[in-house]
């Protein structure tokens, strides 16, 4: 209990002190905050060698700032690959087709859904949504089936091919 108490009375009394410096090294208050806050939690981690220092304050003040540091490298490198391997090329935005058939695929019971997701649009094989889905063969038809018949009629569509084998 005592390193509890002990913690927390040193966590009050540098708090302010160590969120200031890192913020001013940052220049960010919320990068400040996350960076002191992380520093915190490997202090208290390691409180009982930590709490013994002679100044652990200067511990964390230390720790707060490599991982404010380390961040900013982070940041850095990925504008530098963003720099050097160009933007991500831009994804269209949803057609009103596209909006259509997902509003009509939530109202779907979850099982038909997932079977028409697996089977349509990661290409799976029936036996191998079966697998996945732990449903034998003729539920996965059975739930393409439905699920197909269902957005038919959600979608107002009259010809939705049959897949063959399904």
């Amino acid at each position: 209990m005592a390193d509890v108490e002990g913690f927390d009375e040193f966590y009050r009394g540098s708090r302010q002190r160590l969120l200031g410096y890192v913020y001013v090294l940052t220049g960010d208050l919320t990068e400040a905050q996350d960076a002191v806050q992380e520093a915190f939690i490997r202090a208290w981690q390691r409180w009982s060698t930590v709490g013994g220092y002679d100044d652990p304050e200067a511990w964390v003040r230390v720790v707060a700032a490599r991982i404010a540091v380390s961040r900013w490298r982070s940041l850095r490198s990925r504008a530098r690959a963003y720099l050097r391997h160009g933007a991500v090329d831009s994804v269209p935005e949803p057609t009103t087709d596209t909006v259509e058939v997902v509003a009509a695929l939530r109202r779907l019971p979850e099982e038909q859904r997932v079977a028409i997701a697996l089977y349509y649009l990661a290409g799976l094989p029936v036996a191998e949504v079966a697998r996945q889905t732990a449903a034998p063969v003729g539920t996965v038809k059975a739930r393409l089936s439905r699920g197909r018949a269902a957005l038919a009629g959600l979608l107002a569509v009259s010809d939705l091919e049959e897949a063959p084998g399904a």
